[in-house]
């Protein structure tokens, strides 16, 4: 009997992607396709809108745990407060905000509102030498047409990864993974001059993020804290008003005092009456002598109460 062959699904994880002959950011191999098939599932178009709701920028980025957790660059986010991830079988997600973000390392963690996605290990083995062969995997949904691109490692300096080749822009907030399909950097800009973050950088960062951390976005997270009222410079008692000296004779009001900005009253307001004019009319001759510190100008409610003794 002649020997036959039968087609069987492929492991997830591939033997490898050491890059051939090709030049640096071009694709070939079955080993890289295999690997662009297992790792693209993962990798999301992540879309940033400002408090107008405006389209702020797009970028890739990739997911790091099955809760929804997604790595992106930190200048993605710059400035937005909402954004969706967008992924390769068409769903798009709600980012609920960000975890955590640094300019220094150009490397932000955010979380989408997902059940249960495909997604990445980190490889923390920091040590990757010039001549790495590496595989990029940007999204389908981006400008290129997301093929895996072999690439290999040019230089490794603290915090940083320089890859011999080009990339287009919309490479930027890729992962950048070894021949087992294992992020070991992300790609933080692209062009004639590939850089990448580690794999290192990146785990330094999730340290930060405490258990039980809420996502939110910066822009929104600061509540204005209220202004305060200015200091009160002169605010003598109403003086009980000549004539009206009767034992047992009282009455409790408000008065609504609206202040400028030097601090002079410039309305009194008469918001409960004291059920005697004359006390009523003693307290607002008063107020209107009062005085503040200087401020943006602000109103105060006065109670006020007259009893005889």
């Amino acid at each position: 009997m002649p020997a036959t062959s039968s087609a069987t699904q492929s492991p997830a994880i591939v033997s490898s992607v050491t890059p051939s002959a090709q030049a640096p950011g071009q694709t070939a191999s079955s080993d890289s396709a295999k690997l662009e098939t297992t790792v693209q599932p993962s990798v999301i178009w992540v879309t940033v809108f400002d408090s107008k709701g405006n389209l702020l920028r797009t970028e890739s980025g990739f997911f790091i745990s099955a809760e929804g957790r997604f790595v992106t660059t930190a200048r993605a986010i710059e400035g937005g407060v909402n954004a969706v991830a967008k992924t390769v079988d068409g769903g798009i997600h709600n980012v609920t905000g960000i975890l955590a973000a640094s300019k220094e390392s150009d490397l932000a963690i955010l979380q989408a509102d997902v059940k249960k996605v495909p997604f990445l290990e980190l490889n923390k083995n920091g040590n990757l030498p010039a001549g790495t062969g590496v595989v990029v995997v940007g999204s389908t949904l981006a400008e290129n047409d997301g093929h895996a691109r072999q690439m290999t490692i040019g230089a490794q300096n603290t915090g940083r990864l320089e890859i011999a080749g080009t990339l287009p822009p919309s490479s930027v907030g890729s992962p950048v993974l070894n021949e087992t399909g294992q992020v070991v950097g992300v790609v933080t800009s692209a062009g004639e001059k590939t850089i990448a973050r580690p794999a290192a950088s990146l785990e330094s960062l999730l340290s930060r993020v405490a258990v039980g951390t809420q996502a939110r976005w910066q822009a929104t997270a600061a509540t204005p804290k209220p202004t305060p009222k200015p200091r009160m410079v002169y605010a003598p008692a109403p003086a009980f008003p000549p004539g009206v000296s009767q034992s047992g004779v009282s009455g409790t009001g408000r008065f609504h005092l609206t202040f400028d900005a030097n601090g002079n009253v410039t309305n009194v307001q008469l918001v409960r009456s004291t059920g005697n004019p004359y006390f009523d009319q003693a307290a607002i001759k008063t107020f209107r002598q009062w005085k503040s510190a200087p401020s943006q100008g602000w109103s105060v409610t006065v109670p006020v109460t007259f009893q005889t003794r």
